[in-house]
């Protein structure tokens, strides 16, 4: 996916580092290439299709500059209410592989209060088939097309076990971006690198071309990491695959206080393996 809004002007400021600081990084450096043990719901998942067939499909690229941009236009999106797409009748709460999306709730951020917004396709499907088909975003999504291909991209979630979750980022009442919360450990992302059991992966796009190139990317990768790992005891890290040569986004990522991990060759880039561990979350 390509990442956020990678902008030069949204700067980190490094923490002082101890030794105990860098003893935690250098052991969550270690266990990335050392705990390769398959989670228990992708043991679970073996009879019912080969994990990532459902994620995040395709595994855009990350929202870079223009494109966490990957953006469309945000014109038009007015404001929209916060109502939630009915969930599938057969999955209930407890089934529920990302801890209810729904009921995140708000983030305070500085450019305003943030909230993920679970997609409904037929109140958000034009808006967002509209940012896909603006060339910054389709050049990593390729979801360019008439509505069905949108559509067909949402429903193959929507449908699914849950374990992508598709949203609206809703920011001081205005939909501006459009993400992907998504089980990293169950997807086929966990093919190409050491997954964790309940490792929470995040795709971005940007919708509008004003939201970009300012630091707003940043502000929001750091918003929504937090409701991860604030509603999800079990995840102990989020992680992102933004293409290895989409700099403004690696580096949106490396602002919001992800590290950066790995290369990982995946079917469609060379990515750079973005990690935001919960251990180190008050030093980044």
């Amino acid at each position: 996916m390509p990442p956020p809004d990678a902008s030069t002007d949204a700067g980190t400021e490094s923490a002082p580092e101890s030794a105990t600081e860098s003893s935690a990084a250098d052991r969550a450096d270690a266990q990335d290439t050392l705990d390769l043990r398959l989670p228990d719901e992708l043991i679970a998942l073996f009879g019912t299709g080969e994990p990532g067939e459902q994620g995040a499909a395709g595994h855009p690229g990350d929202a870079d500059e223009a494109g966490e941009t990957r953006t469309g236009e945000g014109e038009g999106a007015g404001v929209r209410t916060a109502d939630r797409a009915p969930a599938p009748a057969v999955r209930s709460a407890a089934d529920d592989l990302l801890d209810n999306v729904a009921d995140w709730g708000p983030a305070t951020t500085s450019a305003g209060v943030f909230q993920l917004v679970p997609v409904c396709v037929e109140r958000d499907l034009s808006l967002i088939s509209r940012w896909m088909n603006d060339p910054a975003v389709a050049a990593f999504w390729e979801l360019a097309g008439p509505d069905a291909v949108t559509e067909a991209h949402l429903r193959g979630q929507l449908d699914g076990d849950g374990r992508s979750v598709p949203c609206l980022g809703v920011l001081d009442g205005t939909p501006m971006s459009y993400w992907e919360i998504y089980r990293a450990d169950l997807d086929g992302l966990a093919r190409h690198y050491p997954a964790r059991p309940h490792d929470t992966g995040l795709h971005l796009l940007i919708g509008g071309v004003a939201d970009r190139g300012r630091g707003l990317g940043t502000s929001l990768l750091r918003a929504v990491a937090d409701l991860v790992l604030d509603h999800r005891a079990a995840s102990a890290r989020v992680v992102a695959e933004p293409d290895l040569r989409n700099t403004p986004s690696v580096s949106a990522f490396l602002s919001a206080g992800f590290r950066f991990s790995a290369e990982v060759d995946l079917p469609d880039k060379r990515a750079a393996l973005m990690v935001r561990d919960r251990a180190l979350r008050a030093v980044l």
